[in-house]
């Protein structure tokens, strides 16, 4: 089946952060979300990466924006999801994304 695009917020589960991540700067990925009343359980990260953008004070520096992963589900989903290091919505607990899922 062909990428599906989705674009919607994920709700971590808490309890299944991985905090070893967080020290190099990333943040902790958890092993499960919450997505339209079902539960999300990442099996395997099969790939990672960084999006970048400029300073929006003009410094000339880059920062990160985003942290990219593309993920094996449980059930045999590819996800590509994204952590936002700054919330875009009022709501600032709104920074894990699911971009798009593909079904075995």
């Amino acid at each position: 089946m062909a990428e599906q695009f989705i674009s919607e917020r994920l709700q971590p589960v808490v309890e299944t952060i991985d905090a070893a991540r967080m020290r190099p700067g990333e943040p902790g990925l958890p092993r499960q979300f919450r997505w339209e009343k079902q539960t999300l359980q990442i099996a395997e990260v099969l790939n990672s990466w960084r999006e970048t953008g400029p300073c929006h004070h003009g410094s000339g520096e880059l920062y990160v924006r985003k942290h990219w992963f593309e993920v094996l589900t449980d059930s045999g989903e590819t996800l590509k999801i994204y952590f936002e290091r700054q919330a875009r919505s009022r709501n600032a607990r709104a920074r894990w994304w699911l971009f798009s899922i593909d079904k075995p």
